[in-house]
Order: structure tokens, then sequence, then C-alpha cells
């Protein structure tokens, strides 16, 4: 499915958000980048944004690591101007191919839904976040939410619902990845839900930043 869209992927995503989404990722890696480290890793990268993000404001003797396992992903991602400087791994996010505690910071964003296939395997796949950070080492996510007023939560639904899989099929030319997409973000964990996963998978200090009336989140945790 995600194979079906690298070339359409940030497009699409800066449209169905008006932009936003660009706000956000910033917003979240200035979070992640203020407490310095020499080993970053960027999971679930898919085009490789945030670790492009990333890569922009890390000091030179900083470590950017963009790990994916979808290859044209990885590619798209390769293209960017950035890319030189990036480390490349093509990983499944819940065996990662990372010794202990290798990194100082890990993120991911907009893809948590995309390991939420069951709370417990959410709280797997974080729990390898957690074991290839080293200790006082962070965890950055950014990802949708579910709005905490039932008004703007109904009205966020609808907009999803009506307007994510049309416009997302029309500009790339699939329906699958569109029509998931449109169902993995109504279900997906309002930011206390998460926040108490994140907690269960080892994680202290988790802390929250709703976006957008809720739309959207940023947790931060610390091992």
């Amino acid at each position: 499915m995600f194979s079906e869209v690298p070339k359409t992927y940030e497009i699409v995503n800066h449209i169905l958000t008006f932009g936003m989404d660009i706000h956000w990722r910033r917003k979240g890696v200035k979070l992640a980048a203020r407490r310095g480290g020499t080993m970053w890793l960027d999971i679930c990268s898919g085009t490789g944004e945030t670790a492009a993000a990333l890569r922009k404001i890390a000091p030179k003797d900083v470590t950017v690591v963009s790990a994916d396992f979808c290859e044209p992903m990885l590619r798209e991602a390769a293209k960017k101007p950035e890319a030189k400087n990036i480390h490349f791994t093509l990983a499944d996010a819940n065996i990662l191919p990372f010794k202990d505690e290798a990194f100082d910071l890990v993120t991911i964003s907009f893809a948590t839904r995309n390991i939420n296939v069951t709370k417990r395997s959410l709280e797997e796949s974080l729990s390898e976040f957690y074991r290839v950070l080293k200790k006082g080492g962070r965890f950055v996510n950014i990802e949708t939410s579910q709005p905490r007023w039932k008004a703007v939560r109904k009205i966020f639904h609808s907009f999803i619902k009506l307007f994510v899989k049309p416009i997302g099929e029309l500009i790339s030319g699939s329906a699958s990845g569109y029509k998931y997409l449109s169902q993995s973000i109504p279900k997906f964990y309002s930011a206390d839900e998460f926040a108490q996963i994140i907690k269960k998978a080892g994680f202290s200090s988790v802390t929250y930043k709703p976006l957008m009336f809720g739309a959207a989140a940023i947790h931060e945790a610390i091992k």
C-alpha cells in the first residue's frame, strides 16, 4: 500500500491539512532537537520529511538515521538535498536492527497509526523504541489525535470521511492507501490515552502539546 504513494505522498498530506502538517512537523523537530545528543533516529521515516528537517538543524557532529520498511519510500527520501548527510536503513519498526541504547533521540511523525494494529502491538513497538534509546534519551511523536470537544471532533471526523479518500485517490491514484488513512485517523487514541500507552511501554515524564484544537498532538517522553 505504501509503495503506491511515495511520489505524491507529501503533496497530498499538505493539501489535506492545508499545509498545517509542515508547521506541526517543524514544531516537533524543534522540540526534538533542543536537548542535543549525537545519535538521532527517525522511525517510519517515509519520504524523509522529518529526517531532512532534523538534518537541517542538527549540528555537524550529529548522525541522523532514517529508517522505514518501505523501500520505495526511502528511495524517494534519498532524493532530498539533505539525503547525502542522512543514513538510510531499511527496517521494521517492531524489530529495529540497532543495539540497545544506541540513540539519544527517536522520532516518529504521522506513522504511529500504522503500527497500531492493536493496543498491545503498539506498546510492543514503543518498547522497541525505548530499547534503542540511551538512558535519559527522548522520544518525540507527532501524530493525529482526537479533539477533546465533541463538536470539534465531529467536524474533524466529517472532514476526514468526506475528503481524505476522494482527494487522496484523485491525486495519488491509490484507493487503498487513502481509504486506509480515512479509517485509521478517527480510530486513533486521544492525546491522554496515547500518553498512557507510552508510559506502559516504559517511558517516564510523558507530556504532550495539542495542535489545532486537538486534531493532532506532539508527545515527548524520556527514558
